[in-house]
């Protein structure tokens, strides 16, 4: 009989997880999953209520969930957080934002803001886990939600498109960089997904319309066919 490979399953019992962003939209989406796959999730976000009522809810399904109202733009705040809890084996680095704008009409203050949430957050935390992971001897999975325009131009969103290129070369690097310590490090690049952030730019009907041309399936995504991919996103070898 021809052995067969074995399955392991996607559970996550007994492994720490850690999720920006996430009191709504993927963020959430990614602590309800990791919660239901077995993981203790943590959820970060500025917005202790939301993130609260997320927890009640997680929890009210038998999971395990707690929270951190953290600023991750503040490295100061983000290394007091993370140093003060025991090691995150698995990262979502889910926080982040778009202003689109032509480039001729971008403020410097979209710049800032933009950076600052989409990459420069995404490398505070992603040093400070790594920090605690390394000094725990303990191997990890990092998901840094990036996009689909981190890899194509789109009209508008030349500083969105710049931060997510910007977190598909950090990912890369960290992949090599973290490869040897047993910590994975992956990208996540969805194509537009229905949620509270995007519902807005689809009331332009014409917009929509240059959106769907573009997707094969011919409608927008849902949270639901992005949940599985926080628990099994594979071990792509660094390019």
């Amino acid at each position: 009989m021809t052995p067969l490979p074995a399955f392991t399953g996607f559970r996550l019992d007994g492994k720490r997880a850690l999720v920006t962003g996430g009191g709504r939209g993927l963020g959430l989406a990614a602590a309800v999953a990791l919660a239901q796959a077995g993981a203790e999730v943590t959820l970060a976000a500025r917005s202790g209520a939301e993130l609260e009522a997320a927890c009640a809810a997680i929890r009210a399904q038998g999971a395990r969930a707690d929270f951190m109202v953290l600023d991750v733009t503040d490295p100061t705040a983000v290394k007091r957080a993370i140093s003060s809890r025991p090691p995150f084996q698995i990262l979502v680095n889910n926080a982040g934002m778009n202003r689109p704008k032509l480039l001729t009409e971008t403020p410097d203050e979209d710049i800032d803001a933009v950076f600052a949430l989409n990459v420069k957050a995404t490398f505070y935390v992603s040093r400070e886990v790594a920090r605690s992971l390394q000094a725990a001897g303990l191997p990890g999975s990092f998901i840094n939600v990036s996009s689909q325009m981190g890899h194509v131009g789109s009209p508008r969103r030349t500083l969105y498109c710049a931060s997510k290129h910007a977190v598909e070369g950090m990912s890369k690097a960290l992949a090599w960089e973290l490869g040897p310590a047993g910590i994975r490090v992956n990208t996540l690049c969805p194509t537009f997904i229905e949620t509270t952030l995007t519902a807005p730019m689809f009331e332009d009907a014409s917009f929509r319309r240059f959106v769907l041309d573009k997707i094969a399936l011919g409608r927008l995504g849902r949270i639901d066919e992005v949940m599985g991919r926080w628990c099994s996103s594979p071990a792509t070898p660094p390019a």
